[in-house]
């Protein structure tokens, strides 16, 4: 049986996020879309408020903490990703944005990706199409057609004990259940391998 590993990337800040609430609910519907498919699911959730610190150094040192390094390596591991962030200023958070820059660009080529918003209002849901997608779209990733906005009036349940947001979050996950499928684009280059030094000698001389 195939593995599939998705990465869960959560840019709230407060404990609970309604962010990671999404990222959540996004990320058990694409498990068990995935799992029906008949693929092992490995999540990894990532909470970006625990990284800031190391986020921000990165910027000044332009060298990653062990923990940063460690979930920058599991994102470029990943064959998915999902990514929630909060609307701040009709726009993605600046810690989700601050993440992405930390990333080696040509490390998500390919890679499906599937977008959620949390706000306030509905206003902030465009943010999805006018700030989000482009993002990754520049990123060259493979996004889900439909992307997901929850506000405040999403966290309830209707007459049935059903939540609103069930419908679109079924329907995202299984676009990107599908973009998950079959092979997957190899995007990570191959490590280059050292050779001797005599080796290296060997070849230069049979070049000449």
């Amino acid at each position: 049986m195939e593995t599939r590993r998705i990465v869960v990337l959560s840019a709230g800040l407060g404990v609970p996020s309604s962010s990671r609430l999404l990222a959540d609910q996004l990320a058990a519907s694409a498990q068990r879309q995935l799992g029906a498919a008949g693929y092992d699911v490995v999540i990894d959730v990532v909470e970006l408020r625990d990284l800031a610190v190391d986020i921000a150094n990165n910027f000044v040192t332009g060298y990653a903490a062990p923990k940063l390094a460690d979930v920058v390596a599991t994102v470029e591991a990943a064959d998915g990703i999902i990514a929630v962030s909060p609307v701040f200023s009709a726009s993605y958070s600046g810690l989700f944005k601050s993440f992405i820059d930390v990333l080696d660009p040509k490390s998500l080529t390919g890679k499906a990706v599937l977008l959620g918003a949390t706000g306030g209002t509905d206003r902030h849901q465009m943010v999805l199409d006018y700030a989000m997608r482009p993002l990754f779209s520049y990123l060259r990733t493979r996004t889900t057609a439909t992307a997901v906005f929850a506000g405040p009036q999403d966290w309830g349940s209707t007459e049935q004990g059903a939540s609103p947001l069930s419908d679109r979050v079924d329907r995202a996950a299984g676009e990107l259940t599908d973009l998950l499928k079959g092979a997957q684009p190899q995007t990570k280059p191959a490590a280059l391998e050292s050779l001797p030094f005599e080796e290296l000698l060997a070849g230069m001389s049979a070049g000449r």
